[in-house]
């Protein structure tokens, strides 16, 4: 797992020599994802920079990739992320004729690339992002994964493309501007709460994301998208005990495929249906299973909205079920409130934060990080198997996003300037994007309607909602250079269980029950009928207490954010009780949120 970043020019000219600084400069804004080495090549008008966090091949998976012929490049690469089949491409490559130097999947992205050109991203299993450059065409092409494990982002220069795996790196440019439209400002505000991403958007103005599943080649000629792979529907002949087999075995294949690695690897462990069978997966192959977990003080009495109830029962039956080496932990209130953690947090995201959640899952990260460089997470599960309150027909038929009835009432847009608010018009554009999304879905023909509706609500969590909890594992474990393996999203995996038709998936009526059919006979029986219970939040009031005195404070300074906000209305949140739709202490988080983006990267307004 690393980063990467570069720029490329299209025209005659080479680089400027003060390039080269530019280079090293952005390189270095993704020091925390490869804190291993870091490495940059450069030639004629092009120049590619990365940093490794070393897991497979410790001594020969240095990066820039570069393949030579008659003494001249031919082919530049900076490649991130892990491809699991990389030892049979290996095989397959070497009958081709090509010759190998590492045992890394890198240099095999290299070869694959120059064997198959654009097709190469449907023939890699894994996650990954890559930038692959060609001199004598003057051509860069950049691919994501399907799911869009791993970012990649670029923007479009008088010059040609500059391009790396965050924002900040590409925005270190000179010749990339930070500045804040309008559609970015919606971005910003919908993908922080209540999670939308849309495929390909930044908050950034010029800054664009490639799309996962995608490759987008640029040249002299322009820039060609090209999908390569998208959610498509195709009948599901197998009966339900064929599909458990089915899914348990592809589960079982990915779990064990993604336990490889030349360094320790661990797991996260929840108590929970998900983490709970990915552990049980992998213990046999894992020989001394290492699991950790987090623990915020949730307490049952306090359940909400998302159904929470206490980890901590189930966390210490598994690790007596599977007989790991387990550590836990506990943030306090205290630690979860310090400035100083959230404004990590909001630099490392590029975005706002999801508030305790993520600073709890930061420090969580870290410490998995003072003993491991990888670790496995049970992430996407709960949007392939249908296991969130909102997986219903009524919801999915609601025309908006299912998820809106359950988060959306934390709408915090209703703290902006009336006027700013008016003109960004957050519900008419919530309902555009809605439209778009349907749009990309597909039904075979004589779907019922109740198939159809539950086949839009998987195909809108998966494609909209899971994207951002994505991006903020990876920024997040990134920002501790930590490597975060996540067996749900196997490709093969998801499209097998997407065109599961929902009486399989929900056979006994319960959410999830395919996966609970999947992993029955491995886990204790309360681990396994336990109900969906998400990520905890803090409960402890000194959190709040603590946001409001700083949300206090900043109403008292010349915050960059102010301008973008109604303070009478911020004032007036401070005032309200906690309400069993989490506003108040949200609205909070948003408005420290708001303001650190602004101080973070000062962005010049074109709204």
């Amino acid at each position: 797992m690393c980063g990467l970043v570069g720029y490329a020019g299209f025209g005659e000219a080479p680089a400027a020599a003060t390039e080269g600084t530019t280079l090293k400069e952005m390189t270095q804004t993704l020091a925390c994802r490869g804190p291993d080495a870091s490495a940059t090549w450069r030639e004629g008008n092009a120049a590619l920079g990365h940093t490794r966090l070393a897991v497979v091949d410790l001594e020969g998976g240095r990066q820039p990739l570069l393949l030579e012929r008659g003494g001249r490049t031919v082919l530049a690469v900076v490649f991130t992320g892990e491809i699991y089949n990389h030892g049979e491409l290996r095989r397959e490559l070497t009958g081709l004729g090509h010759r190998f130097r590492s045992r890394g999947d890198g240099e095999v992205v290299l070869h694959a690339i120059d064997a198959w050109g654009r097709d190469a991203p449907g023939r890699l299993e894994g996650m990954f992002a890559y930038a692959a450059w060609e001199p004598a065409r003057r051509r860069l092409t950049l691919a994501r994964d399907r799911l869009g494990i791993k970012p990649l982002c670029y923007a479009r220069t008088e010059a040609g493309t500059v391009f790396g795996s965050e924002p900040k790196a590409v925005l270190a440019h000179p010749d990339v501007p930070v500045a804040l439209d309008t559609d970015g400002l919606r971005q910003l505000l919908l993908t922080g709460h209540p999670m939308i991403k849309t495929p390909g958007r930044s908050a950034f103005a010029g800054l664009r994301e490639v799309a996962p599943g995608t490759t987008v080649v640029l040249s002299s000629e322009g820039e060609s998208i090209q999908h390569y792979w998208s959610l498509t529907p195709t009948e599901h002949r197998d009966d339900l005990p064929t599909t458990v087999e089915r899914v348990r075995g592809l589960l079982g294949q990915a779990v064990r495929g993604q336990l490889a690695a030349d360094v320790p690897v661990c797991m996260l462990l929840s108590g929970g249906l998900d983490s709970s069978a990915l552990a049980a997966l992998g213990r046999p192959a894992a020989g001394n299973l290492h699991t950790l977990s987090v623990d915020v003080g949730a307490r049952a009495a306090d359940d909400d909205a998302m159904g929470r109830d206490p980890d901590g029962p189930y966390i210490d039956l598994m690790v007596r079920h599977l007989d790991t080496t387990h550590r836990t932990v506990r943030p306090s209130a205290d630690d979860l409130a310090d400035p100083a953690l959230r404004a990590w947090t909001g630099h490392l995201r590029d975005g706002l934060t999801m508030g305790d959640f993520d600073t709890s899952l930061l420090l969580l990260f870290r410490a998995v990080r003072e003993h491991f460089a990888v670790t496995v997470s049970g992430e996407g599960a709960d949007e392939l198997f249908g296991g969130y309150r909102w997986f219903t027909r009524e919801a999915a038929s609601a025309g908006s996003f299912p998820w809106d009835k359950v988060l959306g009432r934390a709408d915090a847009t209703r703290l902006l300037d009336p006027v700013l608010a008016a003109a960004l018009d957050l519900p008419g554009h919530r309902a555009e994007l809605y439209a778009r999304a349907v749009a990309e879905i597909e039904h075979l023909p004589g779907t019922s309607p109740d198939e159809a509706a539950l086949r839009l609500a998987s195909h809108l969590n998966l494609t909209r909602f899971l994207p951002c909890l994505l991006d903020r594992t990876d920024r997040l474990s990134m920002g501790v250079g930590l490597e975060v393996r996540v067996p749900f999203l196997d490709h093969r995996l998801v499209e097998y269980v997407f065109n599961v038709p929902w009486a399989l998936k929900n056979h006994d009526g319960r959410e999830k029950s395919l996966l609970r059919a999947a992993v029955n006979g491995l886990l204790p029986d309360p681990v396994l009928q336990r109900r969906k219970s998400p990520y905890p939040m803090v409960r402890d009031p000194a959190y709040r207490a603590a946001l409001t005195h700083q949300v206090r404070q900043l109403l008292s300074t010349d915050s960059p954010a102010i301008g973008l906000l109604d303070p009478q209305a911020v004032r007036t949140l401070l005032l309200e009780p906690q309400g069993e739709d989490r506003f108040p202490r949200e609205g909070i988080e948003f408005v420290l949120d708001l303001d650190q983006w602004m101080r973070t990267h000062n962005p010049s307004l074109r709204l």
